[in-house]
């Protein structure tokens, strides 16, 4: 597939517009654009749909786009309920259902990463490629600032961004800090987190945050991990985006699953933070489509998932072994989808 040049149609079609859907009581918002095969944007914690814009209406120019505001977060309801990686997987599974997609690209950030493997792990069906960016879930290491905001009094320093003139100072600082650091990984990821900490001090956005932090982070760092599962994505091509200075998932996380996610690409962006799509959007773009016009689609096969789930994983395969690549390959009977 070839890029074209948009139009005068293509550039109103490419303009994300914000839509709803009220699913199981609850109304969903997300942001669609374009036309063609399926992009999945998925937000990182705290975030929202408006987090793509750097990317969206150009991705869109070749694909039907689209970025949900999660449950708890954005124009999303934020009701007292499920905010597990798997509950988030669900909803996903639920719009995509009513807007009549049957498969897509998942690409994740950060948490959203977390919750595009638990989507690609629960639905295999519906995920043509899976596009990890920063993403959480890799092994237990995460910035210290969100362990402690997993603590009780966590959430009582968020209600303090309530107070007046609580949340100006903390940007101020925040600014000063930005400049300080300059170009580095921190200096740019610090301007986002100045944005999302800006959506908090609504109690019921306070409070969803809170939920999604506790079902994934504590005191000592990150619950969920994939490193346990991520074998089964020998059948999806995935591509790994990191920043080189990531000052919330560091790039060790992004090495660590390549190893051990077999046929994995992995894309490094020199002196990007947490939010390359943000850092360098042109190039993120770039690296998506190529990625997407190199890969074919994932077949689903039942047959082939449960090889691999009888084969299981090993210490070795969480590393990324060749030795134990052999013995799935060989309990799969040598089929070399595994090694693509």
């Amino acid at each position: 597939m070839t890029d074209r040049k948009p139009n005068l149609r293509s550039v109103r079609e490419c303009t994300p517009a914000l839509h709803y859907r009220t699913i199981h009581g609850y109304r969903r918002a997300f942001r669609v654009a374009g036309s063609g095969p399926a992009i999945l944007l998925i937000h990182g914690i705290g975030d929202n749909s408006t987090t793509w814009s750097t990317v969206q209406a150009k991705l869109a120019q070749r694909y039907t786009v689209i970025a949900p505001d999660l449950l708890g977060h954005g124009k999303s309801d934020k009701p007292r309920a499920d905010y597990s990686v798997a509950a988030y997987a669900n909803g996903i599974r639920d719009l995509l259902s009513v807007l009549g997609i049957d498969s897509a690209t998942v690409i994740g950030h950060s948490l959203g990463g977390g919750v595009a493997m638990q989507f690609a792990y629960q639905f295999p069906q519906l995920v043509d490629r899976l596009i990890l960016v920063g993403a959480g879930g890799v092994t237990k290491e995460v910035n210290i600032a969100l362990r402690i905001a997993s603590l009780p009094m966590g959430s009582e320093a968020l209600a303090l961004l309530r107070l007046p003139l609580v949340l100006p100072a903390l940007q101020l600082v925040g600014r000063a800090s930005g400049t300080m650091f300059g170009s580095t990984g921190m200096g740019r990821d610090i301007p986002n987190m100045l944005r999302i900490l800006a959506d908090l001090p609504e109690p019921t956005a306070s409070s969803a945050f809170a939920r999604t932090l506790r079902a994934v982070v504590d005191w000592r760092g990150q619950v969920v991990t994939m490193l346990d599962r991520c074998y089964l994505t020998q059948s999806v091509p995935v591509q790994l985006i990191w920043g080189r200075s990531d000052s919330v998932i560091p790039v060790s996380h992004a090495e660590m699953a390549h190893a051990a996610m077999p046929g994995s690409q992995l894309e490094i962006f020199e002196g990007s933070g947490h939010f390359p799509f943000h850092d360098d959007p042109d190039r993120f773009v770039e690296v998506v489509q190529r990625f997407i016009d190199s890969t074919e689609p994932a077949v689903y096969d039942q047959d082939y998932l449960r090889g691999l789930l009888r084969a299981g994983i090993t210490e070795g395969a969480i590393s990324g072994s060749v030795d134990t690549r052999v013995a799935v390959l060989d309990a799969m009977g040598g089929d070399e989808r595994s090694a693509t």
